[in-house]
Order: structure tokens, then sequence, then C-alpha cells
């Protein structure tokens, strides 16, 4: 802090604000952008942490507030938690603690156009000033990890379902439709799909360090070409996309021969656009590919199918082993993460965990995103509930599963909280509602049980998943606060309402589902929501005069479909105590 301050008064700045993300926009980062987390010493994937000459503090969302009122404990930074009343946002409080006509820094690199001119006006409501440049990282980061380098792999098409000469004419017909020339592709995941390649530049999602610029006439993938072998240059050169270094893309952008271009400013970064020529013309307009990668195609689906099954074979084999090995006295939540991870392992196709386990025992569970390390780690004991969160990265599909498990014996509250979020996440799938809905419109479903009771949840109730890429995927979410892009058929989408008490427990029960048709009439096309998870649900803790009828109808024939599909891939032990754990509520 000191050495920045010292920065800051050099470049006489008076703040500078450290976002989470990278030039691609990305939830979930590679290293060497991590600066957030370097300055601030929190390690959440969302937050924004504001420094000034005498003040900090760090802004980030309800997923967060405990594992961040922890980790800030003792450091310079106040906690300011977003949507909470009395929050100020970054430029209200710095309007507070600043004086009028301050200059305030930010990297144009790792900001977004929206963001950038969002701040400027805000700053200015303020008396302040926004000056773009002078990344203070790039001087006082002390070992700063290098850019990733690892070699990428083509995504076979038995597992992609579509070629990219496809996809490409597909994006190319969509921006003639829009009347632009080209685009920039600067998310990572977006590239990874469109070419049908995969890397290991982010931890637990399989992409890497890229740009792409693609025109009506050509396509130009700008990579390390440490990255890149031959097989992969050969792919690339059948599918017409060239190659150039990285940074070449700033040369490219600054020559830029087309009329228009095409580009998101909510995930596009401000320095892309400010080395266009003057002459081009911006068409701003939300992702194309986005969209088009939401909605799976039929090998997709069905690679999503063989990857639950194995994962839920995998859930299985740990359910059974934990109700042994919970008698030993021995276990910790980094012991069932490891035993858990080394299970999927096991399973073919496996390439890695799609994000880090969250196994939260009794208080822990409370903390939303929750991460055992060896200073955190607390034994399981036979009473309470386990809450854990997991996922794997399997090559033709990606997994994400909530389960909340009783050790042993529980409170009247922890039993009837379980309840209420059983009864949440039984009711939006079992929702039926018209083509083109928003998540938004149907998340109530979601809540509605709990509301009753006058709980709430503050994270989003679904989110999209990648097949064999980013375990979060949009456009399309399901939450309170307005999401506007539709949901379609053959779109994944998580289910997974919680409770969480601090200090006491935390509840989460969460499939990924498939969104299916449901019917069709004079009332238009109807969707539903299909679970492709498979794993018992713990029936131990439910208050069953709390639950509906239908509720229990659904519950049941779920079970019966997990232990239809399941036994068979099982030994006699395992298939025993799966038709226990499944038999009829």
């Amino acid at each position: 802090m000191e050495k920045l301050r010292a920065f800051l008064r050099e470049h006489q700045l008076d703040a500078y604000i450290f976002p989470s993300t990278d030039p691609h926009c990305g939830e979930y980062i590679p290293d060497h952008w991590m600066t957030r987390e370097w300055i601030s010493g929190f390690n959440g994937s969302a937050g924004t942490a504001v420094v000034t000459l005498q003040d900090a503090a760090l802004w980030t969302d309800s997923r967060y507030f405990l594992a961040a009122s922890e980790q800030l404990e003792g450091t310079p930074f106040q906690l300011m938690k977003l949507k909470i009343p009395g929050t100020p946002s970054i430029a209200e409080w710095l309007g507070q603690v600043l004086p009028k006509n301050s200059i305030v820094g930010m990297d144009g690199w790792v900001n977004t156009i929206a963001d950038i001119r969002g701040m400027k006006e805000e700053l200015e409501f303020q008396g302040l000033k926004l000056e773009l440049g002078n990344d203070p990282a790039k001087r006082l980061w002390e070992d700063r990890p290098a850019l990733p380098d690892d070699q990428i792999e083509i995504h076979p098409l038995k597992f992609a379902g579509e070629t990219t000469t496809s996809k490409l004419s597909r994006l190319r017909k969509e921006l003639l439709a829009l009347h632009a020339e080209g685009t920039i592709v600067s998310q990572l995941d977006e590239i990874a799909w469109l070419c049908n390649l995969r890397g290991k530049d982010v931890h637990c999602n399989p992409v890497f360090v890229s740009y792409m610029i693609v025109t009506q006439q050509n396509a130009t993938l700008y990579i390390s070409p440490k990255k890149v072998t031959e097989e992969v240059k050969a792919y690339l050169k059948e599918q017409n996309i060239l190659l150039k270094e990285y940074e070449e893309i700033l040369d490219d952008l600054k020559l830029y021969p087309q009329p228009s271009l095409m580009i998101d400013p909510s995930t596009s970064n401000w320095e892309l656009i400010a080395h266009l020529p003057e002459a081009c013309h911006l068409v701003e307009h939300s992702s194309i590919i986005a969209p088009m990668k939401a909605i799976k195609n039929e090998t997709e689906i069905q690679g999503y199918r063989n990857a639950m099954l194995r994962d839920g074979i995998a859930m299985v084999k740990f359910l059974h082993w934990l109700e042994t090995a919970l008698r030993t006295g021995q276990e910790t939540e980094l012991s069932v993460d490891k035993k858990l991870t080394s299970l999927r392992a096991q399973q073919p196709l496996y390439r890695d965990i799609s994000f880090d386990t969250i196994a939260g025992y009794g208080p822990h569970g409370a903390i939303v995103h929750y991460e055992a390390t060896s200073e955190t780690d607390i034994p399981l004991e036979p009473h309470g509930l386990l809450l854990l969160d997991s996922g794997a990265q399997y090559q033709d599909g990606t997994t994400d599963i909530t389960r909340t498990i009783a050790l042993g014996p529980l409170s009247e509250q922890e039993k009837i909280d379980y309840t209420l979020v059983l009864r949440g996440h039984i009711r939006l799938a079992m929702c039926k509602f018209p083509a083109g809905s928003s998540g938004t419109q149907i998340d109530a479903c979601a809540r509605y049980a709990m509301w009753q009771e006058g709980v709430n949840f503050l994270h989003g109730t679904g989110h999209g998943v990648g097949s064999y890429l980013n375990v979060h995927e949009g456009p399309h979410q399901i939450r309170m606060n307005y999401m506007p892009a539709p949901l379609c058929a053959n779109m994944t989408v998580t289910d997974e309402p919680g409770i969480y008490r601090a200090g006491s427990h935390g509840v989460r029960i969460e499939n990924t589902m498939l969104i299916t048709p449901y019917l069709n009439n004079e009332f238009g096309e109807f969707l539903q929501l299909e679970a492709l998870t498979l794993c018992p649900i713990d029936k131990t803790p439910i208050v069953r005069e709390r639950m509906q009828t239908d509720e229990i109808h659904y519950l049941n024939e779920y079970h019966q479909r997990v232990y239809r599909e399941l036994a068979p891939h099982l030994n006699d032990e395992e298939k025993a105590w799966l038709k226990k754990a499944c038999a009829a509520l």
C-alpha cells in the first residue's frame, strides 16, 4: 500500500480502481491479471478494490460477505456490501473521501467499455476526473506470474457437434444482419467454442488467452505461438483461420480496413476501441456468440447426459463411502474434497474439476463460496449439515452439483431450512413457462416457499453451464434482478436455491437442468426443465408435513430415475445403498 501510494503521488493520481477482470472480461482469470487480489488479499472471484492516498475499500457481492470480512480483517480495506441499503457506490464513496477535481486512475485493458463510460460519468457527477493508463501493477507487483503458455488442443467434432466453419458462417450471417463487416471476439470461452479448441490457461476452465477478429473475408486468431502445436496449425489452416501473435492485435486494429466493426461494450475492454481508425463505424451490440453457444446441439446434449451419468456414479460412490468414513472420526472438509475428486478422476474422459470444491461443514456452510484451506479446515462430526458444491470437466460435458448432507442429528431450524430449500428447488424444477421468458420471470418459483417464512437468499438461482467449457455461462440467468436474456430450448441452467444462517449452517441443493419443449398450442410454445444431474437428494432432513403432495411426487419420480440409470454401473453394496437413498418418501 505504501509503494502504491508513492506511485499514485508520482503520477499525480488521487485514487486507483482495481477490478477482478482481465483484458478478456472473464469471471475466472489467469494469475497474471489478479491485481485486485494482489493489492487487497481478498481472493473471491468477484470484487473491486479502490485505494486512495488515505483510504481503501473493497466492494463485493453477497456470496463473499463472510469470506471477505474474514480476509480483510486487519488490512486497510473497508468492506462494502453490494446491493445492501446504505452501501455507497464506488464513485459516491470517492466523492465522499476525495476533494473536488481529484483524479482517479483505471486501466483501460482490464475494464470494459461500458464500465469506463459509466465510471467516467459517475465520477464527473461527483466532481472527480477519470484518467486511463499507468497500471501500477506493471511496476510494483514483484514476482508477477507470467502469461500462461500451455499448448492448446483440438476439441473433437464427436464432442463439439458442429464444425468451426459452420460456426463462422453463422456468425457472419448475424454480423450482416447488424450491418457490421466484422467483430472482435475477446471472451476466452467464446473463442474456444468458435474454434473448437480447448486450453489450460484458467484454473478449472479449459480456455486459452487469445483474441479473434472475424470479418466477412477473414478470421484471425491472436495467440502466443508457444501455445500452438503443428497439429493445431494444420487444423486452423483447414478452417481458414489465420494465426498471429497475441500482441499484434493492436497494430491490426490501428489499420482495420473495414468500414464497420461490431463490439459488445459490456464484454470488450476499452483499449480495443481506443486503437481503431476514426473512420471505423462501431456497431455496439450484445454478444452474438453467447446465445449461439448457449443453445446446445444434439451432440453436446448427449455429451452432457453421458458426463452426468459418470459424475452421478462418482457421487454415489462418494456418498456411500462418506457414510462409513464418518464413523472413523478422521474426515475433514479437505479430506472429503480430495476423496470426491479422486473418484471423479477414475471416470472416463475426466479432465479436471470445474471449480474449486465448496465443502462447508456447519457454520462454514453459511459462507456461500467457502473454500477450505489448511488454516480453515475442520473435522466432520456426526451431527449437523455438510454443504458440498462441486463439479467436473469431462471432455464431453461440464457438471455442477450441490448436495447438503445430514451427518447426524439436526436442529429443528436446520430441518426447516433444508425443507424450504428443497421445496424451492422442486418448484422451479416443475415450472412450465412460455418460450422467451427471462430467468427473472421464473425466479420466484424457487423463493416463494421461503418468502412465506420471511427468508431469502441474495445470490442467483441459476446459471448456464458450458459444454466442456466454463461452468458459469451466459447470457441467460435465473435471479431476482432483471436479466433480459430469454430462456430457450436446449439451454442448460442450474437450479440452486439456498438458505444461509451465519455462524450456524447453510443449505443449498443444485441440479444442472436442460430446458426442453413442453407443449405448443394456441397460446404459443411452452418450455420445461429436465434434470440432467443424477444423484440422490438426502431425505433425512425433510420435514415431510411441510412438503406438498406434488413436490413429494416429483422427488420420488426423480429418485426412481436416478436409481434406474445409476444402479447398473454400481457394485452390489453401492447398489443397495442407492436403493435405500432413492426409496420413496
